[in-house]
């Protein structure tokens, strides 16, 4: 096929999709017919576009549009393997999320605005996915975030809605902004906007000549416009608070939207491999922001806030194996939390007992701490043990065993239950067939990634000697913090204990902070045209009257 109809064929799917965006403005009520059947129609041809695209694509290897614009800046989309596992993901997820919507919103006396919205924020991912020119990266990166607002603002006479909104607002002109600095940036440093001259550029001259001050500004300034789109902490408030948008809003956001923070990281790999600063920015929030979410996470008694926290985590870990170089992992991990994340909303009425069911059997009351300290070695020895019988090269995949260590670690609750049930045999094999498949898993579909992705992303290398030492602190925590969640059983009951899990349980005000720093509580009522201003925080006079405070707030 000619290499100028596969991108017609690739770009049928996101016209499509603006195509109902522009239409709904003639059909906004309840139960627009044309709307609903150009939906479902517009999803089945996204589907064998996409397929498409991919069959010949994958066949033809990189592909580029014609250009259009001035200077070297304007419209191209890139057709290469990345572009086209993003663009797969997010048909199936718009496929399945505007049926859902279908019936979800049957009846409400704006459907027909809804899918609209829809539609334009599946268009604008799609084309942000597909850029391959600096100004149709920038463009399709604020259409995301303008269209990701106008779903927030739904329901507009919701005061937490507009809370919501607000915040989200403040940090996306802080993201856009950062991005449109590293742009010119990068303009200014290669005179281009083509994505693939500006990659073959430094992939032709780092290893030669010493990172230009430009380009690290720039990868710096790309670090901090994925940070703030993917919630991190911070700024991560306003995602644990979407609660006033229709459920598919929240599943489109958390498996598609959040993912446009990784996904530039990804995109802009070559230039984040040519920095030094940039990536430790990347493992230090990413790590922290990952460990603070995951703790937090489960001490969250509300199903959406517990899967809002588990997003901004997943986002966490995704940007830490990003800053670790490990971009096959980041993309497997981003593409699995995407489907996960967007069943886990849909189903959300149902998600109780589906945790209930994969809860790990519950541990005597009494563990001893050396026992939980040699479950958590014997995990780490058998992941580590398989990891070098794969053929592991320590010289350059270092950063790869770190970032399979720490999937790793979730396992060893499973060796620990089976080491204080009296050791029971039975039970410590099938821990260790667990831990076998899922370490089989990881690394087979890390290749397989790997094997998709290669020629889009920098080859692994030995990582430096500041990466090495945040690495492996970061690694030490999550193993602290395993710990401590596996004896966390035995201390619930103790005053100490309860008190500190108020304190995380709030997210340490993390978010109360965040919110008077941009004055995102002060908010107007639509109906009443009167000011709402949240309480102000108080100050305490003593540790237990804080606790008793807080314990009134909740109940």
């Amino acid at each position: 096929m000619s290499q100028n109809l596969i991108p017609l064929i690739t770009l049928l799917s996101p016209a499509l999709f603006a195509a109902i965006a522009l239409a709904s403005w003639f059909q906004p009520g309840s139960r627009p017919k044309q709307i609903i059947a150009l939906s479902k129609t517009t999803t089945l041809l996204s589907l064998i576009s996409v397929g498409l695209s991919c069959f010949y694509g994958f066949q033809e290897g990189l592909i580029e549009s014609s250009f259009i614009g001035f200077k070297e800046i304007g419209w191209s989309i890139r057709i290469d393997s990345l572009s086209l596992v993003m663009l797969g993901m997010i048909a199936l997820l718009g496929f399945i999320i505007v049926k859902f919507s279908i019936n979800y919103l049957d009846g409400d006396p704006r459907q027909g605005a809804f899918l609209g919205r829809l539609a334009a924020t599946i268009a604008s991912v799609q084309l942000l996915v597909l850029s391959g020119n600096l100004g149709l990266l920038f463009l399709s990166w604020v259409l995301t975030s303008i269209s990701l607002h106008r779903l927030l603002i739904f329901y507009h006479e919701r005061p937490g809605a507009q809370i919501v909104a607000k915040k989200k607002f403040i940090l996306a002109r802080l993201g856009d902004a950062s991005l449109l600095i590293a742009l010119i940036l990068l303009y200014k440093q290669y005179g281009t906007g083509n994505l693939e001259l500006i990659f073959s550029t430094i992939k032709s001259g780092f290893q030669t000549e010493n990172t230009p001050v430009l380009l690290e500004l720039a990868a710096l300034f790309l670090a901090i416009a994925a940070i703030l789109k993917s919630a991190q902490f911070p700024t991560h408030g306003w995602l644990i608070e979407v609660m006033e948008t229709p459920t598919p809003v929240s599943s489109l956001l958390h498996a598609g939207l959040l993912n446009a923070g990784p996904f530039l990281i990804i995109r802009m790999a070559f230039v984040m491999d040519a920095s030094t600063l940039a990536p430790i920015v990347l493992m230090s929030i990413g790590g922290f922001t990952a460990l603070f979410a995951s703790v937090v996470y489960l001490t969250q008694p509300s199903v959406k806030t517990a899967l809002g926290y588990s997003s901004v985590g997943h986002m966490g870990f995704s940007l830490l194996v990003c800053g670790l170089g490990v971009y096959p992992a980041a993309l497997l991990h981003l593409v699995a939390h995407s489907f996960y994340k967007a069943h886990a909303f849909l189903s959300s009425g149902s998600v109780i007992e589906a945790l209930r069911s994969t809860k790990v059997i519950k541990m005597p009351p009494r563990t001893k701490p050396l026992k939980i300290a040699f479950g958590i070695v014997l995990a780490v020895l058998l992941y580590t043990g398989f990891a070098i019988l794969w053929g592991i090269n320590l010289e350059n995949e270092l950063s790869l065993l770190a970032i399979g260590a720490v999937i790793v670690l979730g396992l060893s609750r499973l060796f620990t239950s089976a080491l204080a049930s009296n050791w029971n045999v039975k039970l410590l094999a099938q821990a260790t067939l667990m831990a076998f498949i899922v370490t089989v898993a990881f690394f087979s579909l890390e290749s397989g990634t790997h094997y998709l992705i290669k020629t889009e992303v920098p080859a692994l290398t030995r990582p430096d000697f500041s990466k090495i030492i945040l690495g492996g602190i970061i690694l030490l925590a999550f193993g602290l913090t395993v710990f401590v969640q596996i004896l966390a059983p035995q201390l619930e009951m103790k005053p100490a204990y309860q008190r500190i899990a108020i304190h995380i349980r709030n997210g340490f005000y993390a978010n109360a902070w965040f919110d008077r720093f941009v004055n995102a509580l002060h908010v107007h009522s639509i109906e009443s045209k009167q000011t709402i201003t949240a309480p102000k925080l108080s100050k305490v006079t003593s540790e237990d009257s804080e606790v008793k405070e807080l314990e009134e707030q909740l109940a």
